[in-house]
């Protein structure tokens, strides 16, 4: 009988590699970069759903996020016995009449605050440059700031013939830009008409979405994506709410703490805080950088230290009670995920991907964490040793 020759897995350099499964690895790893290739050199074929996509997607975002603003009231319209689409006919009329309330009452007043603000910065941007010039020529850097200045004033001389130049190649493309804006303005417009119908139909249907899209999917992986569909509902949901939430404290509280100390637009200031408190980190950072500059020209030289006290009261109330309170830890992310999520978000997507760089991350975690618990579940399945060693393990423990 002669000897069984050695099989292709068996030998002495694939066994160093890792065996069977890691040679198996290789050729997932190699077809996936195969199929990104021919992805490149085909990807003129995508074109029309990219552009259906770039069209789709802002109208989609804000329906959501409407969507899930307005689902806890339907609901609670629900429970009353009122019918579904007499509840959203109600929300309707009641947002209709919210957003015609604001109109008339508090945007005229944020656009001539806006405007006297719009106007008056320059002037106090030229007053702290003056300030902070005045004080550099009399300090102990006084030297080193004097030869920049000079080597400032030197560039400062080719600025007009350089302007020339760019004012030539800016009235080139003048005919480009226009086209380009009046198509940016275009798409929003459309995009703000298609929010309230999307929104309509996802209050109407949307909780049975999920039902639908998993009828595609064999029945043995139905379980499965009811999930990993609840988890994601849950992610978001918590994430919008709990952020809009959080905003508007915000910029209540500012409000409150820059009328009590005297500060010149608060109104203003709270609304900015309030919308750029979205995005975490960098937020607080932008609506407080008028603030500052408003501070430092006031009249009272106290300002300062005064806007500086309501500003850490305010970060304090609502990182210590209310985040805690209202986020809760349902997203589970750290800190510093966060602030490499923005930064690559931002750096890929611009401004939407810094707002939904964190709901994106937490939607994709979900996605990969459940996979890679079906995928050890699956593994320790047709590794029957694995099994084996874990139940010894908890033999030996009890």
């Amino acid at each position: 009988m002669e000897p069984e020759k050695p099989s292709f897995f068996s030998t002495r350099y694939i066994k160093f590699l890792g065996g069977r499964n890691t040679f198996f690895t290789f050729i997932v790893i190699l077809l996936i970069g195969l199929i990104v290739m021919v992805y490149d050199k085909v990807s003129f074929i995508f074109d029309p759903l990219t552009i259906f996509l770039g069209n789709v997607v802002l109208p989609v975002i804000l329906a959501v996020i409407a969507y899930y603003l307005l689902r806890p009231i339907l609901r609670l319209i629900e429970k009353i016995k009122i019918p579904r689409v007499w509840g959203i006919l109600i929300i309707f009329l009641a947002l209709i009449g919210l957003i015609t309330l604001l109109v008339f009452l508090v945007v005229p007043f944020l656009k001539s605050q806006s405007t006297r603000l719009v106007e008056e910065l320059p002037v106090y941007l030229i007053q702290l440059l003056n300030s902070l010039d005045s004080f550099l020529r009399t300090s102990f850097v006084s030297d080193y700031y004097l030869e920049i200045e000079k080597e400032a004033m030197e560039v400062l001389r080719n600025v007009p013939a350089e302007v020339g130049k760019l004012f030539q190649n800016a009235i080139s493309s003048i005919a480009t830009g226009i086209t380009s804006v009046v198509g940016a303005v275009t798409s929003f417009v459309l995009s703000i008409i298609l929010v309230p119908f999307i929104l309509f139909y996802l209050l109407k249907d949307g909780e049975k979405l999920p039902k639908f899209v998993i009828r595609v999917f064999p029945p043995r992986m139905r379980d499965d994506f009811h999930s990993v569909f609840r988890s994601i509902d849950n992610q978001i949901s918590a994430y919008i709410q709990g952020q809009i939430l959080v905003a508007m404290c915000i910029g209540i509280m500012i409000f409150i703490g820059f009328t009590i100390i005297g500060m010149e637009y608060a109104l203003l200031l709270g609304v900015i805080a309030m919308v750029t408190s979205v995005v975490p980190y960098l937020g607080p950072v932008i609506a407080i950088t008028p603030a500052v500059i408003i501070a430092l020209v006031s009249s009272d030289p106290l300002m300062l230290v005064k806007l500086a006290i309501v500003w850490t009261v305010v970060q304090l109330v609502e990182g210590k009670f209310i985040s805690p309170q209202i986020m809760g830890k349902s997203l589970h992310v750290h800190p510093i995920t966060i602030i490499f999520v923005l930064i690559t978000s931002g750096a890929l997507f611009g401004v939407p991907g810094v707002v939904l760089g964190i709901p994106g991350y937490a939607i994709l975690k979900v996605i990969v964490s459940h996979f890679y618990t079906l995928f050890k579940r699956r593994y320790n399945k047709y590794e029957p040793n694995l099994e084996n060693q874990y139940e010894h393990t908890n033999n030996k423990v009890d």
